[in-house]
């Protein structure tokens, strides 16, 4: 997969920009911080510092993940933010397609995470040595074989939505990590981040910035 990597070439598309936090919306295939090696050195962080050199990295998206992206423009910021993120202070909301119809118009997903080691990066459930992992979803509508929901995860594990909806015998269509079948032949991963709350750096304002979902 690695050696396949072209990530698209949009121009950035920034949400929101001050003295303190740069938000902008991450394409689809594009790696949010550099992979390993030369060739995967093309990522959302290195397009972001070539236009502001002072931004700093506060979290990540998966790379087939798409949507809003917040950056640090000062140090501050990014401790303020960062303690945010590990406090789970932020309020964020995805949009994804998947695969069948919830037997249910709402729910909560409340099962531990844990890398899967012989199929790394993949992540799977596990009650004993996983850690904690809760989303909230709820469908916006069901479109024959497939559904759009609003997920808004409580926890920040790796992969936790894509294993979550997986769980709940949904996939989110295209992932070419858990879907099979025809719910993997979409052109893309549907799932993208939608909304981020936070408290803003410079006075603590609670502050949202969106990005429509472009599927």
């Amino acid at each position: 997969m690695d050696s396949a990597y072209t990530p698209p070439q949009d121009p950035l598309v920034i949400l929101h920009e001050d003295a303190e936090v740069l938000l902008v919306d991450k394409p689809s295939g594009l790696l949010s911080v550099p992979g390993k090696g030369e060739h995967l050195a093309d990522c959302l962080l290195a397009r972001v510092q070539a236009v502001f050199p002072e931004a700093l990295l506060v979290h990540r998206l998966d790379r087939d993940t798409s949507g809003v992206m917040i950056f640090a423009m000062t140090p501050y910021a990014q401790r303020h933010l960062g303690l945010q993120f590990e406090k789970r202070m932020t309020r964020k909301t995805y949009i994804a397609r998947v695969w069948g119809k919830p037997a249910e118009q709402s729910g909560t997903v409340d099962l531990p995470l844990i890398v899967d080691w012989p199929n790394r990066p993949l992540q799977m459930v596990c009650h004993e040595t996983g850690k904690p992992a809760q989303t909230d979803w709820k469908v916006i509508k069901s479109d024959g074989e497939t559904s759009r929901l609003r997920l808004f995860p409580k926890t920040g594990r790796s992969h936790q939505l894509r294993v979550h909806m997986l769980a709940l015998g949904h996939p989110i269509l295209g992932d070419p990590f858990y879907a099979t079948g025809p719910a993997r032949d979409f052109p893309r991963l549907m799932l993208h981040s939608e909304e981020l709350r936070f408290n803003h750096p410079q006075g603590g304002k609670s502050t949202k910035v969106r990005a429509k979902a472009p599927f």
